[in-house]
């Protein structure tokens, strides 16, 4: 069965101002005051898990080290909490990457759920092991929102990269 959704566009390389851009109003959109609402999505591990997939030589182990300690920071958690768990999910997420780009969007967002549960486990483990309790089964739905939020995420970081489709005839490519 062939894909019905071709594009006859190309995809450009990522500018880095704009991986900058988005990973800082994904950083902001954390620090949003969400109290304890249940299901409120990890901006930064979507935005950090897409440029780990998408451009893994710019984007690693190293910003999502950074990323995490400024998430620590501003949470006021235990510090190395979000540290941690952002450089596992950059380690995972480049280790299948182009496994991942294999697959049309939806079904991307069902590759990376796992790794969205397994952050957010590991989330977990190092508050227990803090010594703070745990917080309970609706904790993880965050994981499902942000697996939810792949898809408009992932268009909306795809849209600057795209070649006008406009073609100059006496060029070939």
């Amino acid at each position: 069965m062939q894909p019905t959704h071709r594009s006859n566009r190309i995809l450009q390389p990522a500018k880095t101002w704009f991986i900058h851009f988005s990973l800082l109003v994904a950083l902001t959109l954390n620090y949003v005051p969400t109290g304890r609402l249940v299901g409120v999505p990890d901006w930064v591990a979507v935005v950090l898990m897409f440029w780990c997939i998408r451009e893994p030589a710019r984007v690693g182990m190293g910003v999502a080290l950074v990323v995490g300690v400024l998430v620590d920071i501003g949470h006021g958690a235990a510090l190395g909490q979000h540290a941690l768990a952002y450089v596992v999910l950059a380690y995972l997420a480049s280790a299948v990457a182009r496994r991942v780009l294999w697959f049309p969007s939806p079904q991307q967002a069902l590759q990376i759920l796992p790794l969205l549960l397994l952050s957010q486990g590991i989330m977990v483990g190092v508050r227990l092991l803090a010594g703070a309790e745990f917080p309970g089964w609706a904790y993880f739905v965050s994981s499902f929102t942000s697996a939810l939020l792949w898809m408009p995420a992932s268009f909306l970081l795809l849209l600057p990269q795209y070649q006008p489709v406009e073609r100059d005839e006496n060029r070939p490519i």
